[in-house]
C-alpha cells in the first residue's frame, strides 16, 4: 500500500512528524514501520508534549539509587542493604471503555514494572476519580473498576493497602484510574531494562500474543469520544494467575545469573521493549516475529509489534546460559521462546519467515532519542477571572445552631465518607504485612519483612485545589502526601507521580500542566523527595471540556522502627486535643463551599510552603520523642471531619470549643487551610509540647479533650459517636444501587 501523510494522520501522527520520520529513515516508511513510530511517538510512550517540563523536577539526590526514568520504576535506599521500588501509572482510557479489564490490567502492568527490576511487590494503592455518584453511568464505572482492581490484586496476591476516591462532575465521561505498586529487594540485585552483548539471545516469556491491546499507547493519547467504544480491541485482557507465575519465575531466573536485561511488555508491546532496551544499551536486535508464540493465527507484523497482550516479558540472556533460563520457566509452566538476538548495528530488524518487514534505528523511536519534543503554547485560563471575583462576604457565615446540619451533610458526601464499600472488595491483608487495616494511620504502613523496617505509603491529590491554582495546588499535593507520612511516623523519601490533564494542545490546559509541575517540583525540593519517575496522561476530556488537572502524588516514607508508627485515632479518655498549625479565616475551595454552597470558582486554600515544612518537622520530632498518642492531618471537610474521623476507630468522643472568635464559624470548623494537624496527648505532655512549639515558632492551640460521652462542640450536644460513624460508614452504599 502507498504510505502518505493521510496514512500517518490515521495513525495519529502529524504531517510534520511524517516528514521527520522520512528524514530519519532516508526513505518513506512502510506500514509496519509507520505503526511502530505511531506507538513509540505517542504521548503515552514519548512524553513529547511534557518532557521539557518533567526535566525541571528534582530527579536525583536523597536516597536515589537509579536515575529518574532510567528504569521501569524508581529505586531508593531503605538502609540495611535493601531498596524500595515504586511507581504509579494511569489506565484511564481503557477503564472508561471497559472498566473491569481496564482497571485490572492497570494493576497488572504496574506490578510488572516492579518485579521486572528484581523486586517483590508487597503493596498496591490506587487513586480513582469518577463523576456524580448518583448517576447510573458513574455507578457502572465505579463497580467495574473496583471489581477489576480487586480481582487482579486479590488473585495476584498483593494487598491493596490504601488509596483515594473522589467524585466530581468533570470526570463523568473520563474517569481516572491510577495504580501504584511498591516492592522491596536487595539493593545490589537490580536487573536493568538494558540490552547488551552482541549475539546474546532475546527471549519472549509469558502469555502468548493476541490482538488485544493493539494500538493501546496511541489510544491512550487521544480524547475519549462517543466512537471510542469501537476501539475496544485497544483494551487489554489480563490473567492474574499467569502474572503470579511470571512473578515467581522472573525472581527465580534472576538468581541464575543468566539475565542480562529484562523489561515488561506494557504500552506498545514488542516494539517498545525492543526499542527501549536496545537504545539504552546502544545496540540493535534482530527479531523473528514468526517465532513469537501467538494465540491467534495469521497475525500481521504490525499486530505482533503493537499488541499489548498482558503478562509478557522480554529478556536478554547471556549466550551459553539459555538452558538454565528455560529450565526455570519450564518449571513454572510458562512459555519461553527465543525470538532473536542482540546485534551491534543499533538497528531493530524485524523478520517474518526470513523476509525483512521493518528496519528502524532503535534510537530514533525512543524518549530521549529521536522522538520529537515540543514546547506548547500556554496561557492563563479564562475561568481565573471568576476565581478572582469570588468574595467570601457573599457567603453567609452559619450560626452555631447550623453547624450540626452542615456536619451531617459533609460526613455523607461521597468524596469524604468512608470508602468501605470500595476497599472491602480488596484483599488488604494477604501477605500479613499491612498493619494499617486494623490500626489506621494517615498513610498506609507496611512491614518490609526481612529489613527490620516499615514503609509508610500514600497517594494524594486534591484536584479542586489544582483547578483553582495549578501552582499552589501542585505544591499542596506533595505537601499533603508528606504530611500523611509524617503523621504516621515516617520520613518521606521520594515521589512518583501520575500527571492527569486534558488536551495539551489547549493552551489553557497546558498552563495547568506547566504550573502544576512547577509547583510540584518546588515542593519536592523543599521536602527532599526527588521524583523517581511516573506517568503523564493527557487527553482526559469530556465533551464539555477537560477534567480537573490531577497531578496525583505517590509518596514513600521510611519508618526505621515499626514500633514508632503513629496512629490517627484518639486512644485514651482524658487526653488533651491540640491543633498544630495556624487556624485561618478561609473557606476557599473547601468541600463545604464547593458541594454545600454550590460554588465552583474560588481560590485554593491557604498554603505556605515554609510553614508547612516547619510544622511537619515539629510533628516528626514529637512523634519520635513519643510525646503524643495520635496525629491526623486536616484535609477535606476541615477540622470537624478530622475530629470525627479521629473518634471512630475506638469510639472515643471529644469535647472541643472554638478558640478564636475572630474567625468565621464555617472557616473554623469546615475550612481546609493547609498545614494543620490534630494531635492528642496526655495532660502531662501537653504543656511540654506547647513549649517546644513556641521555641520552634509553631502555633499550637489546645481545643478540647477526649472523653466517652456524647460529642460536644461549643457545649452543644452533637450526639453519640456511633451515630456519626454509621452515617460515615453507610453514605456510599446508600447511594449506590445494588
Amino acid at each position: 500500500m502507498e504510505i502518505t501523510a493521510k496514512t500517518a494522520s490515521q495513525l495519529r501522527l502529524t504531517g510534520e512528524e511524517f516528514e521527520l520520520i522520512k528524514q530519519k529513515l532516508g526513505r518513506t516508511p512502510n506500514f509496519t514501520e509507520l505503526c511502530a513510530f505511531s506507538s513509540m511517538w505517542s504521548e503515552h510512550c514519548s512524553y513529547k508534549n511534557s518532557i521539557k517540563w518533567l526535566k525541571t523536577l528534582p530527579r536525583d539526590g536523597g536516597r536515589m539509587l537509579v536515575a529518574a526514568g532510567e528504569e521501569n520504576a524508581g529505586l531508593m535506599d531503605m538502609g540495611n542493604g535493601f531498596g524500595v521500588v515504586f511507581k504509579i501509572e494511569s489506565h484511564n482510557h481503557p477503564s472508561a471503555i471497559e472498566p473491569f479489564q481496564g482497571a485490572a490490567t492497570g494493576v497488572g502492568g504496574i506490578h510488572r514494572d516492579i518485579f521486572t527490576m528484581g523486586a517483590r511487590p508487597i503493596a498496591s494503592l490506587n487513586s480513582l476519580r469518577f463523576g456524580n455518584l448518583a448517576d447510573t453511568k458513574t455507578q457502572r464505572l465505579l463497580k467495574g473498576v473496583v471489581k477489576g482492581i480487586g480481582h487482579y490484586g486479590n488473585c495476584f496476591g498483593v494487598p491493596t493497602v490504601g488509596g483515594e476516591v473522589y467524585f466530581e462532575d468533570c470526570y463523568h465521561t473520563n474517569p481516572l484510574v491510577n495504580a501504584m505498586s511498591v516492592g522491596i529487594m536487595k539493593a545490589d540485585k537490580m536487573i536493568s531494562a538494558t540490552a547488551k552483548g552482541t549475539g546474546n539471545p532475546v527471549f519472549i516469556v509469558g502469555s502468548a500474543t493476541g490482538k488485544d491491546g493493539i494500538g493501546g499507547a496511541s489510544f491512550a493519547s487521544a480524547d475519549i469520544t462517543a466512537e471510542s467504544t469501537e476501539e475496544l480491541p485497544a483494551v487489554q485482557v489480563g490473567d492474574p494467575f499467569q502474572e503470579k507465575k511470571l512473578l515467581e519465575a522472573c525472581l527465580e531466573v534472576i538468581e541464575t545469573g543468566a539475565v542480562v536485561g529484562m523489561q515488561d511488555m506494557g504500552a506498545a508491546g514488542i516494539i517498545c521493549s525492543t526499542a527501549e532496551m536496545s537504545a539504552k544499551g546502544e545496540v540493535g536486535m534482530r527479531i523473528d516475529l514468526d517465532k513469537v508464540p501467538t494465540r491467534q493465527e495469521n497475525m500481521k507484523p504490525f499486530e505482533l509489534l503493537l499488541s499489548e497482550s498482558q503478562e509478557r516479558m522480554l529478556i536478554v540472556v547471556e549466550k551459553g546460559k539459555e538452558d538454565s533460563v528455560l529450565k526455570v520457566f519450564d518449571k513454572w509452566d510458562l512459555p519461553c521462546k527465543q525470538i532473536g538476538e542482540v546485534t551491534d548495528d543499533k538497528l531493530l530488524k524485524f523478520y517474518v519467515n526470513g523476509n525483512l518487514e521493518a528496519e528502524i534505528p532503535a534510537y530514533e523511536l525512543v524518549l530521549g532519542g529521536g522522538a520529537p519534543q515540543y514546547t506548547r503554547e500556554y496561557r492563563e485560563p479564562a475561568y481565573f477571572e471568576k476565581i478572582k471575583n469570588w468574595n467570601v462576604k457573599d457567603v453567609k457565615d452559619p450560626g452555631e445552631k447550623e453547624l450540626l446540619k452542615i456536619a451531617e451533610q459533609l460526613i455523607s458526601l461521597p468524596s469524604i465518607a468512608n470508602k468501605k464499600w470500595v476497599y472491602t472488595q480488596y484483599d488488604s491483608m494477604v501477605g500479613a504485612a499491612n498493619v494499617s487495616t486494623n490500626n489506621p494511620s494517615d498513610a498506609s504502613i507496611i512491614l518490609a519483612k526481612g529489613t527490620g523496617k516499615a514503609l509508610a505509603i500514600t497517594v494524594d491529590c486534591n484536584s479542586k485545589y489544582v483547578f483553582a491554582d495549578p501552582y499552589k495546588g501542585g505544591m499542596i499535593a506533595v505537601a499533603e502526601a508528606a504530611r500523611n507520612i509524617v503523621c504516621s511516623g515516617g520520613e518521606p523519601i521520594g515521589v512518583t507521580n501520575c500527571l492527569n490533564f486534558g488536551n495539551p494542545y489547549d493552551p489553557e490546559v497546558y498552563y495547568q500542566f506547566v504550573k502544576g509541575v512547577t509547583g510540584m517540583g518546588d515542593a519536592c525540593k523543599k521536602f527532599n523527595t526527588p521524583v523517581t519517575g511516573g506517568n503523564v496522561s493527557f487527553y482526559n476530556q469530556n465533551p464539555e471540556g477537560p477534567v480537573y488537572p490531577t497531578p496525583t502524588i505517590g509518596m514513600v516514607g521510611i519508618i526505621d522502627d515499626p514500633a514508632d508508627a503513629m496512629t490517627m485515632y484518639f486512644t485514651n479518655e482524658g487526653d488533651i486535643i491540640l491543633l498544630v498549625g495556624k487556624q485561618q479565616n478561609d473557606i476557599a475551595s473547601s468541600e463545604y463551599l464547593h458541594k454545600l454552597k454550590k460554588t465552583e470558582y474560588s481560590p485554593a486554600p491557604y498554603f505556605n510552603l515554609d510553614e508547612e515544612y516547619a510544622t511537619q518537622q515539629f510533628i516528626s520530632s514529637i512523634i519520635k520523642n513519643k510525646l503524643i498518642n495520635s496525629a491526623h492531618d486536616i484535609s477535606e471537610g476541615g477540622l470537624m471531619i478530622t475530629l470525627l474521623e479521629s473518634s471512630f476507630f475506638k469510639g472515643l468522643s471529644f469535647a472541643v470549643t472554638k478558640q478564636d472568635k475572630t474567625i468565621r464559624n464555617d472557616a473554623y470548623w469546615f475550612g481546609e487551610a493547609q498545614g494543620r494537624v490534630v494531635i492528642s496527648c496526655s495532660k502531662e505532655n501537653a504543656q511540654g509540647i506547647k513549649q517546644k512549639a513556641s521555641v520552634a515558632g509553631i502555633e499550637v492551640t489546645e481545643i478540647g479533650k477526649v472523653y466517652s460521652g456524647n460529642i460536644l462542640i461549643n457545649d452543644i450536644d452533637f450526639g453519640p459517636v456511633e451515630v456519626w460513624k454509621k452515617k460515615y460508614d453507610t453514605a456510599l452504599e446508600n447511594i449506590i444501587k445494588n
